[in-house]
């Protein structure tokens, strides 16, 4: 499969439609965000579009169930489907924090599943990677049902940490393991590992490598640690290096970045994007995690005065961006923010 790869000649692509399957925020009420981008799919998250006919009740041609109704969890998963004229591809960005929320949330929201060829994880942390077994079992089997015997790509930064956690002065709190190259392998996984920046699946999607540092306020995650099995100890791991972001090349339009935590930053992760597409095309939005939920005023501040300095069209924060976060950027450059909400599904 290693022609799958080439480096970094990204192609721009027509359209793009993004589905999220998981996200920390279910909003299913509100109505659709500024006319950026296309959204739909709020009425089908609260079961609008329930398929439970009736003829029993005065004339009411179905019934609304709960059980139809997406759920939110800590954590993020997007399926991503790229067209370029005749070409499609659709990859999967994160699969959340539990295998069952991840099933749950794609049998109510019926994405096709077949057509997911390549899963790409942000970085290792649970809440990205804990439904990684049941997505690649649940997507070979719909791709086996359609006639096809090729394995779903599951891209990894290969330094898999044994366990992460959180180290604060007086105690460490241990996170859950990510799944292991062997459990992911076991699953039916085709694993390819990379620490690289590259790009797949006709070059229509762009992987980072490492995320450099260049702001001097987006300084990592705070008390993050990793355990050394061989020391039998924990050390320092706020940078998080193997974290990396997705990026397509809307056309006319400009990029479009997919950041898992950005535990680097937002906005040293677009700042990265530009330059590994040799800041000759703009962003035009930034959809995921921003990692602002427990940042200071100062932080947020600088965050949000920078990406109003990128210009970006839309921003779509979501998982652990926290509401103020999303306060100050619909206060800074309104008409910009779209929420990114369990079910939602946003057209570029």
């Amino acid at each position: 499969m290693d022609d799958t790869y080439n480096m970094l000649n990204l192609q721009e692509v027509d359209s793009l439609e993004a589905i999220v399957i998981i996200d920390n925020e279910l909003d299913p009420m509100s109505p659709p965000a500024p006319e950026t981008v296309g959204v739909s799919g709020n009425m089908r998250t609260i079961g609008l579009h329930s398929k439970h006919p009736l003829t029993d009740r005065g004339g009411a041609d179905s019934e609304m169930r709960m059980e139809d109704i997406c759920c939110a969890a800590h954590g993020l998963s997007i399926l991503v489907t790229a067209t370029k004229g005749e070409k499609k591809h659709a990859m999967l960005f994160d699969a959340g924090p539990e295998e069952d929320i991840w099933e749950r949330n794609v049998r109510r929201l019926k994405p096709n599943l077949a057509s997911v060829e390549a899963i790409q994880l942000s970085h290792w942390h649970r809440d990205h990677s804990g439904g990684l077994g049941r997505a690649i079992r649940m997507i070979n089997s719909e791709k086996q049902l359609n006639g096809s015997s090729d394995k779903v790509i599951l891209d990894l930064h290969p330094d898999r940490p044994c366990y992460r956690g959180l180290g604060f002065p007086e105690r460490i709190v241990s996170l859950e393991a990510d799944p292991t190259f062997e459990e992911l392998d076991a699953a039916g996984a085709a694993i390819h590992k990379s620490k690289e920046p590259h790009t797949l699946l006709d070059d229509m999607f762009l992987v980072s490598g490492e995320i450099p540092r260049l702001t001097s306020y987006e300084t990592g995650a705070k008390f993050a640690v990793r355990y050394l099995p061989d020391e039998d100890d924990w050390v320092s791991d706020e940078l998080i290096t193997d974290e990396r972001f997705l990026a397509c090349n809307l056309r006319g339009k400009g990029l479009v970045v997919f950041t898992g935590c950005s535990h680097a930053g937002v906005v040293n992760a677009v700042t990265n994007a530009l330059k590994l597409t040799g800041n000759k095309i703009p962003v035009h939005a930034v959809v995921g995690g921003f990692h602002l939920a427990i940042s200071d005023e100062m932080q947020v501040r600088s965050t949000v005065a920078d990406l109003k300095r990128l210009d970006p069209a839309v921003l779509m924060p979501g998982h652990c961006t926290g509401w103020r976060a999303k306060f100050a950027i619909e206060k800074q450059m309104p008409g910009r923010l779209v929420p990114c909400t369990v079910g939602s599904t946003i057209r570029f």
